[in-house]
């Protein structure tokens, strides 16, 4: 079956993106509270001064997430490393995200936007009725404002990508001693 794309899952979100909208880097993202797979309650106020990436993707357990979702896994020491929480967002319920994680053994909260209000705030919906999120990822630093947007996700590659980019940030921001 073919799915549309879209984006994040989330109960509460306060921002100023209209539906359908990408959040350009420097602009702060859009107050969340969502629920995990596990039925926690996680928001942005909680990853205050943290760096966070936020991967939007359609539907647990379909190829090109669970793609997605095992390479992030896969590079989750990476990521670690480099002080990165790693969150995924989909329309999906927190039970059937809870067996995405069970299935694939992610180390890392899939959150539920069931009611699309996230999703619809940072474009990865353009209504509330958008069957599945659009596969996008914001990388969202300390301060809450995005660090970089990926609008165009190749589910395979998109771990090395984001990592790549965290190490260019890095010898950018890290002068060479002489």
């Amino acid at each position: 079956m073919r799915f549309t794309l879209a984006l994040l899952s989330m109960m509460i979100v306060v921002g100023t993106a209209h539906a359908g909208d990408v959040i350009q880097p420097g602009s702060p993202f859009p107050t969340w509270e969502l629920t995990d797979h596990t039925g926690a309650k996680i928001s942005s106020s909680a990853l205050a001064g943290k760096t966070y990436l936020l991967w939007f993707y359609p539907k647990a357990m379909t190829p090109g997430c669970t793609a997605e979702g095992d390479a992030l896994r896969d590079q989750f020491a990476a990521f670690q490393a480099r002080g990165v929480e790693i969150l995924g967002v989909s329309f999906d319920t927190p039970e059937d995200n809870a067996n995405f994680v069970r299935q694939q053994g992610f180390p890392f909260r899939l959150l539920s936007d069931t009611d699309r209000t996230l999703a619809a705030a940072a474009g990865a919906a353009s209504d509330p009725h958008q069957p599945v999120a659009r596969r996008i990822s914001y990388l969202v630093g300390p301060n809450g404002k995005v660090v970089k947007v990926y609008p165009q996700v190749t589910p395979g590659t998109h771990a090395q990508e984001v990592l790549s980019d965290l190490t260019a940030a890095t010898s950018v921001s890290t002068p060479t001693k002489r």
